[in-house]
């Protein structure tokens, strides 16, 4: 099968050459960032025929609107996002169009460990960040809140910020007691994590997770090895969804061939593209579609003629 990558140039090769596919990324400190640059060289490595450009955005909430309007042709989405433009409670659902998934977010808070919370109880009317308003982070923490009957509005003291970076200075410096994050080595955490003073992660307990599950069950437990972050010593338990790399309506199918042919190879690679990528795997999309026809025609040609999907 790895001939399927490596075939003479087709129509999507062709176009994706002399122009550049534009892909939508994110803000600076969050994961849609690191997760880009590593999305581009494994289609890169995998296909040079393919050319994929980076554009800065705000993430979700400004690249679904540029791929509606085609001003982008691939673009990074938080899967709470997704799941409200798949499956609108009004209205069709939306002509964007699965390539892959990208990674799982698992959703948790982050405090600093020399302070007194340990549960999503103590945090009750304390000054928690949310990140931006009508973001993924905040759209997911809210689905979160909510699964548990609480309201990060009216149960928490909210706190919205204009950019990522914002929200681990702030507790850093005290400024507020937890921040929302979520994602694989989300920088955020990160940060906070690595401070002198260390990062302690609180998460719903069994009964709350399955709490949520329940009332979303698009949502999922998520298990996060010891390890991922400084100093964290222990597995957690969370939950959390599938981010997507979407396509803008009437992306041309031999370029989701393509591109879906790329990530496939880079996927056999194997460890070469670990870490930020190494989720986006055929078999994560396929078990991680929002609905049966959110695959892009091309990427669903593919998997076809490789025997992934009969």
């Amino acid at each position: 099968m790895a001939g399927f990558a490596l075939t003479g140039a087709s129509t999507g090769e062709v176009a994706a050459q002399s122009t550049g596919l534009k892909l939508g990324t994110g803000s600076e400190g969050g994961g849609f960032v690191l997760y880009a640059s590593a999305f581009v060289d494994a289609v890169k490595l995998a296909n040079p025929k393919i050319g994929v450009r980076p554009v800065p955005t705000r993430g979700s909430v400004e690249n679904v609107p540029l791929l509606e309007a085609g001003t982008i042709d691939i673009g990074l989405v938080f899967g709470e996002m997704a799941q409200e433009l798949f499956n609108p409670k009004d209205g069709p659902p939306t002509r964007l169009k699965v390539i892959t998934t990208a990674y799982s977010n698992a959703g948790m808070f982050v405090v600093r460990a020399d302070s007194r919370y340990r549960t999503i109880k103590d945090l009750m009317g304390r000054p928690v960040i949310w990140n931006g308003r009508g973001s993924g982070l905040a759209l997911q923490g809210r689905f979160v809140m909510e699964g548990l009957g609480l309201d990060p509005d009216k149960d928490f003291e909210a706190i919205y910020t204009d950019s990522l970076v914002e929200g681990p200075e702030m507790i850093l410096e005290g400024r507020a007691s937890a921040l929302w994050g979520a994602g694989n080595r989300w920088p955020g955490f990160v940060k906070i994590a690595s401070d002198a003073r260390g990062a302690r992660f609180i998460t719903p307990d069994d009964e709350q997770i399955t709490r949520i599950v329940d009332k979303y069950p698009f949502m999922r437990r998520i298990s996060i090895p010891a390890g991922r972050y400084p100093g964290q010593s222990d597995a957690l338990l969370t939950v959390g969804s599938w981010s997507y790399v979407l396509a803008r309506p009437n992306l041309d199918e031999a370029v989701g061939y393509d591109l879906a042919a790329a990530l496939h190879r880079a996927e056999r690679l194997g460890s070469m593209f670990g870490g930020q990528i190494g989720e986006s795997t055929a078999q994560n999309t396929l078990k991680a579609l929002p609905r049966q026809d959110a695959l892009h025609p091309g990427v669903e040609r593919y998997f076809r003629e490789a025997g992934l999907i009969r």
